[in-house]
C-alpha cells in the first residue's frame, strides 16, 4: 500500500484500542482493540490488537507516525490543593480535570501531617499546590509546601498559587529535595481562571514521569509518542469539534457524555454565560472547554455508587416495578467484563446508564438562583447555562453498543425535575459510534483539519 497512515493508540483501562488512518484520503482505514494487559505485559494487549487491525486491512503495513495516550492503571491520579475551598480549590480541580487527571484528594485551607501522608499511602501521581490570588495571602501556601516537605511526598509537585512567593516555596521543596513545577497562579485574580500554564506542566509530566510508573515505558521504542493522558486527548478533540479549524466548520456549542465502567465524564464546550439581561453571574469564572469526572457513576466498577446515590424509596420503587437493582449493582461490580447477554440485561444497563446521565449532567451544568428582596427580584447563575447547546454526543460503551442510547441521552436534557438547573432543551443527539473522539485527540496534534473532517464524518446522528 502507498498510503500514509497514521495509527493512533489509545491505552485505556479496560481497552487497548488502536485506529489507523489514511490521511491522503482523511478516512478512517480500519480499528481494534483488546483488553489492556498493564497487570502482565502492556505489549501483550497492544499486539493483539494490531494483529487484528492487519487482518482488517487485509495485510501487515508501516505507519509514518504511531502516536498514543493512556488512561491505564488508574489513569492520572492527583490531590489538590488549594486555600479556600470555593475559589482555589475549585480552581486546581478544574485544572486537574481540564488536564486529563481525576481528582482522588481534595484539601482546603493549613495542610496537616495526617492528609500530607495520604497522599504517599494513596498511589497519587500528581499534587497541584495552589493558594492565594497574587500579591495574596501567602501564610497558608507556605505552611502547606513545608508540610508537603516533611511528609516525603514522593511524586512530582506543581506550585500554581501566589507568584509573590514562588521563590520561598521554591527554597522550601529544595530543602526537601521534592521533584517539583513552578508554572503560573490557577487564580491570580479573585474569580479569574488561569488553567492553560498548569495544564501543559502536567502534561510535561505526565510525558516525563507517569508513563514510567504505569509500566507503559517498556512499549516506548514500538511508538513514537505517548503524549497525553485519554481525557485530555477527548478534550482536544471535542473542543475541535465544537470550535472547527480553518474553513472547516464546527459543530458549535456541544455537551459529551462518555460513560465508563468506572466514571462518568461529562465535558461542555461553550462559553455558559447569562443567556438573560437579568441574570447576574456568581462564583469561579468557567473555563470554555470543561470536564467533569463522577468516580461514583459507572457501569461495572462504580455500580454499588450509581445504587447508593438512590434513596430508599426509589431502590424500593424499582423493586416494585421488578427491577432489585442492589443485586444487579453486585453483578455488575463482581463481574467488570460482564456484556449484556439479553433484553433483560440490556434494559437494567440502561437503568444504570441512564441514572449516570442524569447526575452527571446535573453536577457539571449550572444553577439558577432567585433572591426575593424589598428591591424586586434578583436572579443568580452558578456554574454554565447549557440551555442552548446544539448538540449532545454520545460515547461509552452503554451508549455505543445500545440499541436505545437516545433513551440515555434523553436524561441530560431539561426536566421538570431540574428547573433550576440550566440543562440544554433542545439539543439533537450524536452518537461516536466508532469510539473515536480519543484518536482523533491524538491526530489533531498534528493533522487537525483531517481530524476534525474524519468526527464530522462518523459522529452521527440518532
Amino acid at each position: 500500500m502507498s498510503m500514509e497512515l497514521y495509527l493512533l493508540v489509545d491505552f485505556g483501562s479496560t481497552y487497548t484500542k488502536l485506529t489507523a488512518v489514511d490521511l491522503e484520503k482523511a478516512d478512517i482505514v480500519a480499528t481494534s482493540s483488546s483488553f489492556t494487559t498493564v497487570a502482565t505485559d502492556i505489549h501483550e494487549g497492544y499486539h493483539q490488537a494490531l494483529q487484528q487491525l492487519y487482518q482488517k486491512i487485509g495485510s501487515e503495513v508501516s505507519f509514518s507516525k504511531i502516536i498514543a495516550c493512556s488512561s491505564a492503571a488508574g489513569g492520572l491520579k492527583m490531590a489538590a490543593i488549594g486555600l479556600v475551598e470555593e475559589l482555589t480549590v475549585e480552581a486546581a480541580k478544574r485544572v486537574c480535570l481540564g488536564a486529563g487527571g481525576k481528582v482522588d484528594l481534595v484539601f482546603s485551607h493549613y495542610l496537616n501531617s495526617k492528609e500530607a501522608a495520604r497522599i504517599n499511602q494513596e498511589n497519587i501521581d500528581i499534587v497541584l499546590l495552589a493558594g492565594g490570588t497574587d500579591g495574596g495571602n501567602k501564610d497558608c501556601v507556605l505552611h502547606n509546601a513545608e508540610v508537603l516537605g516533611k511528609a516525603g511526598i514522593q511524586v512530582p509537585v506543581i506550585y500554581a498559587g501566589n507568584k509573590s512567593c514562588q521563590d520561598e516555596i521554591i527554597e522550601i521543596f529544595e530543602k526537601y529535595h521534592l521533584e517539583y513545577y513552578i508554572c503560573d497562579n490557577v487564580m491570580p485574580k479573585l474569580n479569574v481562571l488561569n488553567i492553560e500554564s498548569a495544564r501543559e506542566v502536567i502534561r510535561t509530566v505526565f510525558m516525563n514521569n507517569i508513563i514510567e510508573a504505569k509500566g507503559i515505558k517498556k512499549i516506548e521504542n514500538e511508538i513514537d509518542q505517548i503524549i497525553l493522558p485519554t481525557p485530555h486527548a477527548v478534550l482536544k478533540a471535542v473542543e475541535l469539534l465544537s470550535k472547527g479549524y480553518l474553513g472547516e466548520k464546527g459543530l458549535g456549542e456541544i455537551v459529551i457524555i462518555d460513560i465508563g465502567g468506572a466514571t462518568t465524564d461529562v465535558y461542555s464546550i461553550c462559553s455558559g454565560s447569562p443567556k438573560r439581561a437579568d441574570v447576574i453571574l456568581k462564583g469561579l469564572e468557567e473555563p470554555f472547554a470543561k470536564r467533569t469526572v463522577e468516580g461514583d457513576l459507572g457501569m461495572r466498577y462504580s455500580a454499588m455508587g450509581v445504587v447508593n446515590t438512590l434513596s430508599e424509596e426509589e431502590v424500593k420503587r424499582y423493586l416494585e416495578q421488578g427491577l432489585d437493582i442492589v443485586s444487579e449493582a453486585k453483578k455488575r461490580a463482581t463481574n467488570v467484563d460482564m456484556i449484556p447477554q439479553n433484553e433483560e440485561d440490556e434494559k437494567n444497563d440502561i437503568i444504570f446508564a441512564q441514572i449516570c446521565s442524569n447526575l452527571g449532567m446535573s453536577r457539571h451544568v449550572g444553577k439558577m438562583d432567585t433572591y426575593y428582596t424589598p428591591m424586586g427580584t434578583y436572579y443568580f447563575q452558578y456554574g454554565k447555562d447549557l440551555t442552548d447547546v446544539n448538540y449532545i454526543i454520545g460515547t461509552g460503551g452503554v451508549i455505543i453498543y445500545n440499541h436505545h442510547p437516545q433513551e440515555i441521552l434523553k436524561k441530560m436534557l431539561a426536566n421538570e425535575k431540574s428547573i433550576m438547573e440550566l440543562r440544554p432543551k433542545n439539543a439533537k443527539f450524536l452518537l461516536d459510534k466508532k469510539y473515536i473522539f480519543s484518536a482523533m485527540g491524538l491526530l489533531s496534534l498534528h493533522e487537525p483539519l483531517i481530524a476534525l473532517k474524519i468526527m464530522k464524518k462518523y459522529i452521527i446522528n440518532i
